[in-house]
């Protein structure tokens, strides 16, 4: 697929560059084509992180019932993770060919049954098989990054991509809370036996991700100026695999990337890993019943709707101010905070003093990633998609091997030393960020090697550079 042209006059709700793409961000406008699309992104991952993490607050009740082991219940959390991999590797290529809106709404359509056949499990080879597929719909969250890069320019795009997957992130927190209310609700009001009122609860999420999915298509757009149409008839296939794999190739050779995926990776991906655990770390560290530990799961998946749009805020404004080396200083910084935060919950002994660390925790770790995607879009234009997959996939494998390394189950040591040690992971893989460097904006130490304005005063020929 390729972008319409931009030939055709159209007017916009909000002021725009030569892109067409929008120069402010107003998150609480619905206006066509830029803020309507932002509320569809963030709206359809939201339902994704309601999915995907509606597991671990039952997981007490359904480890009962299914008769699961720690190895399993750690199996399934890891396996969660990996199907999330190989789908947002998939997902940035794909976004470039067919554009976010086809690519979101189809991803969501095909797991949400597979959400809804979490009624119908009955061992433990069926559960990490349902958690490896549901997995799968977190691959949204890099077409709903690439959707945002396409709709708002670069002075705004850090606060854009913040805030949609920061509101999306919520879901994760909000389905802590949600799912073991509704599961009591059907099992005590209703007076449903324990073993159908949890698969029962499991309708809500499945419905929601469908729902969302038909908005998408039915109310969204892929670019300011329209969605993205068929190649034009006169290149062949095999013209258009080549500037596929083109597309492909350019940014699997950018080093900025691998450095931003290893980066994400210790940010969202124990974040991710959190989620998974910190009901359950509480409930059983803490002796909380089932639906407190729910609780304070959610206030660590709620922080998001302010903690992940700040740091895209702080992504723009040190970008203003600073250029480049303000973005990835801010980033090095509250990561490694976010670090020392993570080793520090594994310390605490008392169940108050974990909740305020864990909320302090959670504050940073969720900004570190929102100033992660402050600087993806401007390593390659050309293969957006491909950096944003790259670095989208890099958060599920750090939560892959932080969940393997230190919750597997098979460790010796408690899951509080896990969550030190992970904080360790994390102070030590954000110190590649130092080695990013752009040519033309510099990097943490060094400045722009070239000038900004010498090839006929047009920047954007610069951001072409990039990759």
């Amino acid at each position: 697929m390729e972008p319409l042209s931009k030939t055709q006059s159209t007017t916009f709700s909000l002021p725009v560059d030569s892109d067409h793409k929008a120069t402010v961000f107003r998150p609480l406008l619905i206006s066509r084509p830029h803020m309507l699309s932002f509320h569809l992104a963030w709206l359809s991952l939201f339902c994704c992180f309601f999915s995907t993490f509606s597991i671990p607050p039952l997981l007490p009740v359904i480890r009962e019932d299914l008769g699961l082991t720690d190895t399993d219940v750690s199996a399934a959390g890891i396996a969660s993770f990996v199907g999330s991999i190989f789908s947002r590797l998939a997902m940035g290529p794909t976004c470039d060919l067919v554009g976010p809106r086809i690519a979101t709404a189809t991803l969501s359509l095909l797991t949400a049954p597979v959400v809804l056949s979490t009624a119908f499990i009955s061992s433990p080879k069926s559960f990490i098989l349902i958690r490896f597929l549901i997995g799968f719909s977190l691959a949204n969250f890099v077409s709903s990054q690439f959707w945002m890069s396409s709709m708002f320019s670069g002075s705004v795009v850090g606060q854009a991509n913040g805030v949609a997957a920061g509101w999306a992130n919520v879901g994760s927190g909000l389905t802590q809370l949600i799912m073991p209310l509704l599961y009591s609700y059907i099992n005590i009001t209703l007076d449903v036996p324990a073993h159908i009122a949890w698969r029962t609860a499991f309708v809500l999420p499945a419905v929601l991700q469908a729902v969302t999915a038909f908005m998408v298509l039915a109310f969204g757009q892929d670019l300011p100026d329209g969605n993205y149409k068929p190649f034009s008839s006169c290149k062949t296939s095999s013209e258009s695999l080549k500037d596929g794999l083109g597309v492909l190739f350019q940014g699997l050779r950018n080093y900025r990337g691998w450095i931003l995926g290893l980066t994400y990776g210790f940010c969202f991906g124990v974040e991710l890993t959190t989620d998974n655990i910190i009901a359950e770390y509480f409930y059983d560290r803490f002796n909380v019943k089932l639906e407190t530990a729910g609780m304070i799961a959610a206030s660590f998946g709620l922080a998001n709707i302010a903690s992940r749009p700040a740091g895209g805020v702080v992504s723009d404004v040190m970008g203003r101010r600073f250029g480049m080396r303000g973005r990835l200083w801010s980033l090095w910084l509250v990561q490694t905070v976010a670090g020392l935060l993570c080793l520090w919950l594994g310390q605490v002994n008392s169940l108050w003093g974990s909740i305020v660390v864990m909320c302090c925790f959670s504050f940073f770790v969720q900004g570190a990633s929102g100033l992660t995607f402050g600087v993806v879009p401007f390593v390659s234009k050309r293969s957006m998609g491909v950096i944003s997959g790259m670095t989208g996939s890099g958060g599920t494998v750090g939560a892959v091997v932080t969940q393997l390394l230190l919750f597997s189950g098979s460790q010796k040591w408690p899951t509080q030393t896990g969550i030190s040690l992970m904080g360790v992971m994390m102070i030590l893989c954000t110190i590649p960020i130092s080695f990013i460097y752009f040519p033309q904006w510099g990097g943490m130490f060094c400045g722009p090697s070239i000038h900004l304005y010498s090839i006929n005063g047009d920047e954007d020929q610069h951001y072409h550079l990039l990759s």
